[in-house]
């Protein structure tokens, strides 16, 4: 086996969860992160590595491979950081029980973390308010669960969120917790905002500067919000801050597949276009009034001192290339 770990060291079980997160079978930022982080636990657990330095190759490799899926989903690699920065050990039995150790422990961290959040949250919310929801977000829905758990009723206006129409995931959840749910077009929203107590969205990052990454279509609900004077609220655990605007870098937006939008038969139909699928798009600070996490609300301007308390002042890739 070589030391550099090349992607024949992969476990089948990586490759699987890398393949489900990459065509969103696996969805959701928290979810995202649990599996990624559950992947390298089963890659470690499977490896037949003969030395601690195979081992370490084999992990790289299997985290490069899951870094790879998804792009804006900073919540992926910030997993990955996780796992990695509590690995120790001086021989292959050691090691692989550090990272089943690690991983257990940031799996019960992400458990929490949505709970604690959704406490933050539901304080915003009061008896009777209406909300308009975009795309899908566990933590949104925690906020919604904690304040209905707590005797509030609460209605929702929720976005379909083309292409992919995750907004049905999120009427399905709201309605089996007692929310009075109202789909809609997306192109709807700005008719109905005046009905509206708050926009709740989730994020996929969220920059260093308070800017949300998030579904494409957020941007444009959060201008039209502000217009009508409806509060916006980002539920986001931190796992979802993305450490590197620290240094500078940009947040890559990914392109899906433009067969999610229109099938080959209406494409030749319709004759020689071009189509764009970007997943996500960015919201600036100014249209966002509070950022809700797990360990507490913020001002979108203040996520800096967070991130740079949860991440010091950059981060490593400790799956590159030794």
């Amino acid at each position: 086996m070589s030391p550099s770990g090349g992607d024949a060291d992969v476990s089948e079980a990586v490759h699987r969860t890398a393949e489900d997160i990459g065509s969103m079978e696996i969805r959701g930022a928290a979810t995202i992160a649990a599996a990624a982080a559950e992947a390298l636990g089963e890659q470690a657990a499977a490896s037949n590595a003969g030395t601690p330095e195979e081992f370490h190759a084999e992990l790289r490799a299997a985290a490069r491979v899951l870094y790879d899926t998804r792009p804006t989903a900073v919540s992926l690699p910030n997993a990955l950081r996780y796992v990695f920065r509590d690995i120790e050990g001086d021989t292959v039995e050691r090691l692989a029980a550090s990272v089943h150790a690690s991983v257990s422990e940031f799996c019960r961290r992400l458990e929490t973390a949505q709970n604690d959040l959704g406490r933050v949250g539901a304080n915003r919310l009061r008896d009777g308010d209406t909300i308009m929801t975009h795309c899908h977000s566990t933590d949104v829905v925690s906020c919604i669960e904690t304040a209905v758990a707590h005797g509030k009723s609460l209605s929702a206006y929720v976005k379909e969120t083309r292409p992919r129409n995750q907004g049905h995931i999120t009427a399905e959840a709201l309605a089996a917790l007692g929310v009075d749910v109202t789909l809609i077009v997306d192109s709807a929203a700005r008719r109905y905002l005046n009905e509206v107590d708050h926009v709740l969205v989730g994020a996929d990052s969220i920059a260093a500067d308070g800017s949300v990454i998030n579904k494409i279509g957020t941007s444009g609900l959060a201008v039209n919000a502000r217009d009508r004077g409806t509060p916006i609220v980002c539920a986001a655990q931190t796992i979802k801050l993305h450490p590197d605007t620290l240094t500078g870098h940009t947040v890559d937006i990914e392109m899906r597949d433009e067969r999610e939008v229109i099938d080959e038969a209406a494409e030749r139909e319709i004759g020689d276009i071009d189509v764009l699928n970007p997943a996500f798009d960015v919201t600036p600070p100014r249209y966002v009034d509070a950022i809700v996490t797990e360990r507490g609300q913020f001002p979108p301007e203040s996520i800096v001192t967070l991130m740079r308390e949860l991440f010091g002042e950059g981060t490593t890739e400790p799956w590159a290339e030794a």
